[in-house]
């Protein structure tokens, strides 16, 4: 195991690095903290780059039987805790992150599946929504998810963390245009889908049919130009006084209607 003792180490600025959008997608690399979620990139067959434990994650009984079981990999960097704790993000690190790769999808590849449910971000910029986003994605079995134009990197730390490993399992595809991507996939048949409050409700709606929903700006809803695209447009009912719901909390009762109405 190669052993790190200098803040000026080449894979110490890299990570340090990574805390920014534009070497992340440059290095197609992110960072990732905490045992289980290094366990579910591990399970999903993610590439990584280096795996990075603290002496003091060494010592305990949790890092002790973790580090057993991956002991035979040869990317494991010993670092630390002072040294750690200067380049974790969390308020109170466990010990242990890695360097991960990702791979940028080709949207291309939702034309080969059978009736596909698609999400589609309208600038969503909130990690904690994405994050939430992603997870309920995954639980829902959702085919995937395009970030449309100025919404949040979904490789962000604050993102990744609050997947839970969900981020490993969900295909995600980033586009530059926004109108055009919803022109290319309405020209594929996909029915565009819009929340608005002018919509009608979900409950009502049919998403037996290959579908991309779109989901709005936290602040501003969907774009007026995409919501002019729309075969039709759809509202989550609230009989309370409450005047609308977070883009997560919104995103994950209409995904869990689409699982509904499939009957899956």
């Amino acid at each position: 195991m190669l052993e790190i003792s200098s803040s000026q180490n080449s894979l110490i600025k890299e990570i340090k690095g990574l805390n920014r959008k534009k070497n992340r997608w440059k290095n197609r690399l992110f960072i990732i903290e905490g045992i289980k979620i290094i366990e579910e990139a591990i399970i999903n067959g993610i590439k990584i780059k280096s795996i990075l434990f603290s002496d003091g994650f060494l010592d305990s009984e949790e890092g002790s039987v973790f580090y057993e079981g991956i002991k035979n990999r040869d990317n494991l960097v010993k670092i630390n805790d002072s040294l750690f704790n200067s380049i974790s993000d969390t308020e109170n690190p466990q010990g242990i992150m890695a360097i991960c790769e990702f791979n940028v999808r080709n949207l291309s590849e939702v034309d080969y599946l059978n009736k596909p449910s698609i999400l589609f971000l309208d600038g969503v910029q909130d990690p904690g929504n994405m994050g939430t986003i992603i997870r309920t994605a995954d639980a829902f079995n959702i085919d995937g998810i395009i970030l449309g134009e100025g919404s949040v990197d979904p490789y962000n730390l604050k993102v990744v963390r609050s997947t839970m490993g969900s981020i490993f399992r969900v295909p995600l595809y980033i586009c530059d245009s926004s109108i055009e991507t919803i022109i290319q996939l309405k020209n594929k048949g996909f029915d565009i889908l819009a929340t608005s409050l002018e919509g009608g409700a979900i409950y009502d709606s049919d998403f037996n049919s290959k579908f991309l929903c779109v989901i709005g700006n936290e602040a501003n809803g969907v774009n007026p130009k995409i919501l002019d695209m729309a075969d039709r447009c759809i509202k989550i009912p609230m009989p309370g006084n409450a005047e609308s719901l977070n883009a997560g909390v919104a995103a994950s009762i209409i995904m869990y209607e689409v699982m509904r109405s499939r009957n899956i």
